[in-house]
């Protein structure tokens, strides 16, 4: 079974990049050129997160 989360993401614009974060999960943050970039490493970023955060509850819980 697979459950769908939502989770806030927040861009700001800085003068080079475009630096992105979710807000609910501290560590997920990223930086790209473009918004797109940016949304496409913030996914993954995420995404690993999420990964690494199972693994380690599998082995240390």
């Amino acid at each position: 079974m697979t459950t769908k989360n939502q989770f806030t993401a927040v861009y700001k614009k800085t003068k080079k990049w475009i630096v992105a974060w979710v807000e609910e999960i501290p560590g997920v943050n990223t930086q790209g050129k473009t918004i797109k970039e940016a949304r496409e490493n913030l996914r993954e970023a995420l995404s690993l997160i999420l990964e690494t955060n199972r693994d380690f509850s599998r082995y240390y819980i």
